[in-house]
């Protein structure tokens, strides 16, 4: 399908083009990606497709939907909830005010799960969370709190296994086929488009939360969103990464100590 050649002119063009830049992701996964899209679009020539990207802006949307979907579910790793409520959140509650920032946040069922923990913690109301993403449809998404009935069951039974304690229904409403959440936890949210690979620091965070979106690019690209969390976190502030990703020998993990359990670390330096 892609060699390198076409991968390396694609990249080029985009970024020239649009800003977006994909130098840094995992060869094998943008690539898988890219062909994907490629073939659903039954082109003829990869100077079609490229042509196609670069002189339709909804078909660019579509493709960049494409390559960077994550998956994502409310409480997901109900173990890694479970810390956030017994250990990180209870340390936090000192804290006159409390910034929390979702990179990454994809249609925002974590970022309702973090709502809900601080409700039930009583910090809601102390606290602001910023969910930010390169995708500006998911952010759509996420900006609606509105998720499909039939996953209700699943996220209920994963906030059971995360340790809380109430009727998980009573956080939505029931609506067609959705499930509404409570606007009390909108309210306490900021949805903003945000590129990890361009974009810079722009607050100073108390828990930065960047799960299974670094496992797409390479060891490069990491060490660059790395530090950029780096430099958004504040001291004795905690770094949460998904269940495949680590600081552990990289420029910043001197800065850090590990909690005991869980893919979380405590800013010290």
């Amino acid at each position: 399908m892609f060699d390198d050649s076409h991968l390396r002119t694609f990249i080029n063009e985009i970024y020239e083009a649009y800003g977006y830049d994909f130098a840094g992701y995992s060869h094998a996964s943008f690539k898988r990606r890219l062909e994907r899209v490629y073939q659903l679009g039954d082109f003829v020539s990869f100077q079609e497709f490229l042509y196609k990207v670069k002189t339709d802006v909804n078909y660019l949307t579509y493709v960049i939907e494409e390559i960077t979907v994550n998956v994502t579910e409310m409480f997901r790793d109900p173990s890694f909830y479970k810390v956030l409520r017994e250990e990180i959140l209870p340390a936090l509650r000192s804290k006159p005010f409390i910034r929390i920032w979702h990179a990454g946040c994809s249609t925002g069922q974590e970022v309702y799960s973090m709502a809900i923990l601080l409700s039930e913690q009583g910090l809601l109301n102390k606290s602001i969370i910023y969910a930010t993403d390169l995708n500006a449809t998911v952010l759509e998404t996420a900006k609606k709190g509105l998720f499909p009935l039939k996953l209700m069951k699943e996220y209920a039974e994963n906030y059971r296994a995360s340790g809380g304690k109430e009727d998980f229904s009573g956080y939505y409403i029931a609506n067609y086929g959705f499930a509404k959440f409570d606007d009390v936890f909108s309210k306490k949210m900021v949805f903003s488009q945000h590129n990890l690979v361009s974009d810079s620091s722009f607050n100073e965070f108390d828990l930065i939360l960047c799960r299974n979106v670094m496992i797409y690019f390479d060891k490069e690209l990491q060490e660059r969103v790395l530090h950029l969390l780096d430099d958004s976190m504040a001291k004795l502030g905690y770094l949460a990464l998904g269940t495949k990703e680590t600081i552990k020998f990289t420029a910043v993990q001197k800065n850090y100590e590990q909690l005991r359990r869980e893919k979380i670390w405590k800013k010290i330096n």
